[in-house]
């Protein structure tokens, strides 16, 4: 029966050509009921010709059948059909649509007929951005700054793969875990996108069996955060990092790392600042005395980090609530948090009996003591302030913390994302701290390398630079271009080519137009609009005694200038 179904399809879709290929299944599934049907007492006519048949009577579709539409003479089977034949004629027509649904794919592959214009709305994906020329000037520049300050202090570039296997980054973040973008399974790995750059960097140092490391990292990482455009909250950015990695003596490495924030931030001329510092023992100690149990550490840790964004009330109905914590505790910890001072604060929480009782307080505040005299050796007494308000709830941190934040907080505008979000403070700029153990976790053996580091919040200086550049009217050069060639006469572009290979060779950046005959003044306009520095002119009069005029762009003085020294003078020009 399947087989005469499958002749019988394939005889109406070739007997239909030219109709669309849904007729065509409409034309087959009608034909098929007709002749493949059964129902209440009576009679009923069969379509191919004026004979009625017993309702109850079942038409074989078999070859024989398309004989009797030629004939108009045909064979009736007699015998009384069951439920199950009922069942079959489903199947049949099922079939049917099956093998016309996959006509109609292949006609869609082969492309017959108008092809349906695809809608879909032009926008990037939440929490991305593009960059214009202009930004992207803006941002290299920034980028070139941070390069020569981690260059300054001897650091090293390394990369990584944009995704790691999942198991690396899984419990290395606490809360902040979910904020992980996993990865389909595309081959026997699961995989995530690295959520940062330093749990990159202690697998890298684990598995490369490397103890003492100086490294940079500039790349982008990706987070599944609530973003925020207007605040340089993106869920793909860019990370710049620097890691001290090694047995060093107390606190040296960790001094440096604040000291490279400050001068980074000092080179960006990006406003007022401070260095915000504490430490994760010190920490503990708190907790511990305030009498938070040893398994809430690391969550109410995670909820003091939200007192940069939220009011002290919020963050303790939310221990409280949410974290399951005693209000007596979550009172104690208030009266700590709201502390920040210098060293005259590590005298004070010294002499705190509270804190004396506890050994890791101890050893935090005397980390913290060393930290603020290092600090001061090197000029950052101004810049640094110890908060015990902060957290960082990243998980792998056993040491210092620090994080800086603007002091006059720029408003950002809005710039590439949604309409809807409002105007708002950039936050933090930077932040990082010392990790001891986290290499130790990617290691057969167990082998710790004590690190520490400092991330760069590139995104949000971005944000702030472009603001002030908007709000001062500044425009940002989207090339490097140092001098156009520009010819005054026809026929002259085989000339440009030739003069512009010459200072192509001397390494000199130069350019002209790609019109054969372009006109002298929309030439010298594009000079001024791009802020090309010079212009070289020529005319035939002036190939004739082997000189170009060479033109100031800004003043528009131009001077007579041998072929021969054009080079030469056209670096001493730039140097001046």
């Amino acid at each position: 029966m399947l087989r005469s179904i499958g002749r019988q399809s394939a005889y109406f879709i070739g007997h239909t050509k030219g109709r669309p290929l849904t007729a065509r299944s409409a034309l087959v599934r009608n034909t098929l009921s007709d002749e493949l049907r059964f129902g209440s007492a009576g009679q009923q006519q069969c379509r191919h010709c004026a004979t009625s048949h017993k309702v109850g009577q079942f038409e074989s579709a078999t070859t024989k059948d398309i004989s009797h539409r030629k004939k108009n003479s045909h064979t009736i089977n007699s015998n009384n059909e069951t439920d199950d034949e009922a069942s079959l004629l489903a199947q049949q027509l099922a079939q049917i649509d099956e093998e016309v649904a996959h006509l109609l794919a292949l006609k869609a592959k082969l492309g017959d007929g108008p092809a349906t214009p695809q809608k879909f709305t032009l926008k990037t994906p939440k929490g991305t951005r593009d960059y214009s020329p202009q930004q992207m000037m803006l941002r290299q520049g920034v980028l070139d700054k941070i390069i020569a300050v981690f260059k300054k202090h001897g650091g090293e570039a390394i990369d990584t793969p944009v995704f790691e296997l999942k198991e690396v980054l899984t419990g290395k973040y606490g809360e902040d875990s979910k904020l992980i973008y996993d990865l389909k399974d595309q081959g026997g790995e699961i995989l995530s996108l690295r959520y940062d750059l330093t749990v990159p960097l202690a697998r890298y140092l684990a598995m490369s069996k490397i103890s003492t490391l100086k490294r940079y990292h500039i790349a982008k990482v990706y987070r599944r955060d609530n973003p925020a455009m207007t605040r340089g909250r993106y869920r793909e950015f860019y990370q710049c990092d620097f890691d001290i990695a090694g047995t060093f003596d107390h606190m040296l490495p960790d001094a440096e790392c604040v000291k490279i924030v400050a001068e980074v931030l000092d080179a960006l001329d990006i406003g007022e600042y401070v260095i915000k510092i504490n430490h994760r023992q010190l920490l503990d100690g708190m907790f511990e005395a305030c009498g938070v149990p040893a398994d809430k550490f690391r969550t109410i840790c995670s909820a003091v980090d939200k007192l940069d964004k939220s009011p002290w009330a919020d963050v303790r109905k939310e221990m409280i609530e949410e974290k399951g914590l005693d209000p007596a505790a979550a009172d104690k910890i208030g009266e700590y948090v709201r502390l920040s001072g210098g060293s005259e604060l590590c005298e004070q929480l010294l002499a705190d009996e509270k804190l004396k009782a506890v050994p890791s307080a101890v050893k935090g505040l005397e980390g913290m003591q060393l930290l603020l005299k290092y600090s001061a050796a090197m000029g950052l007494s101004g810049k640094i302030s110890f908060d015990l308000s902060l957290a960082r709830g990243l998980d792998y941190y056993t040491g210092v913390i620090y994080e800086c934040v603007l002091q006059a907080e720029p408003k950002i505008v809005q710039n590439g994302a949604d309409g809807a979000e409002e105007q708002g403070a950039v936050g933090s700029v930077a932040g990082g701290g010392r990790y001891d153990n986290l290499v130790g976790m990617f290691d057969a053996r167990g082998k710790q390398v004590p690190c520490v580091g400092v991330s760069i919040g590139v995104e949000r200086i971005f944000s702030v630079l472009e603001a002030k550049n908007a709000a001062a009217g500044v425009k940002t050069r989207t090339n490097e271009v140092e001098v156009y060639v520009a010819s005054a006469h026809k026929g002259l572009h085989e000339k440009r080519l030739s003069i512009l290979n010459t200072l192509w060779e001397q390494g000199i950046k130069a350019e002209h137009s790609y019109k054969l005959n372009p006109k002298l003044l929309a030439q010298l306009q594009y000079c001024e609009e791009n802020q090309i520095p010079l212009a070289v002119v020529f005319g035939d009069s002036e190939l004739t005694k082997g000189i170009v005029k060479l033109r100031e762009v800004n003043t528009r003085k131009e001077e007579d200038v041998p072929l021969t020294e054009l080079g030469d003078e056209i670096k001493k020009r730039l140097r001046n």
